[in-house]
């Protein structure tokens, strides 16, 4: 092993906490179908950052845990959701006020350092965020996700997709024997 491959790793592994977790089951709220079997699940405080290039940290433990396709930016500002993949947020700067579940969902107020575990169909929008927000977004290796508003026309397949994906091979931040393993189980 390379001594930056290690400073890396040592690097990730520092970077987890305990995190204090908390999990909605949303219902269907008439567009946005959410997950009839999955908690959507908020890992608060889960990651300590490094000040310099945390998103860049925040990628290389998403892909020692096999969620790829990463990406950064925010959260949209409308109602989205995904009916082909199951989605993590990684907050790697600022503060933001996201609702999840619809407009009968719940809000949630989002800070570095916390993980959004998001089933497929659960929606998800921005309702406010400091100039700074960003996130890392990822998807269990092998999921190809796709782009739902909650119109009527994306029904009856969206739920049939949300039925079909698969459950992730382990926890995008805490790996094979992650909470997400245990509270995932269907």
């Amino acid at each position: 092993m390379s001594s930056r491959t290690f400073a890396r790793e040592k690097q990730a592994a520092e970077s987890i906490e305990l995190p204090v977790i908390v999990a909605h089951q949303l219902r269907d709220d008439g567009a946005i179908p959410n997950n009839p079997e999955l908690p959507l699940l908020i890992y608060k405080g889960a990651l300590k950052l490094p000040e310099q290039r945390a998103a860049e940290a925040i990628e290389n433990l998403l892909e020692r845990n096999n969620w790829g396709e990463s990406w950064r930016n925010g959260v949209y500002p409308y109602h989205h959701f995904h009916s082909t993949a199951h989605e993590v947020l990684l907050v790697f700067s600022g503060s933001a006020k996201v609702q999840f579940g619809g407009e009968r969902g719940i809000t949630e107020m989002l800070r570095a350092g916390d993980v959004v575990i998001i089933p497929a169909g659960v929606g998800h929008k921005n309702l406010a965020s400091s100039q700074d927000f960003g996130v890392v977004g990822a998807y269990p290796e092998g999921q190809k996700w796709d782009m739902c508003y909650g119109k009527s026309r994306e029904r009856p397949q969206a739920d049939r997709n949300i039925a079909r994906v698969e459950m992730p091979q382990a926890d995008p931040v805490y790996g094979a024997k992650g909470p997400l393993m245990q509270r995932w189980r269907v």
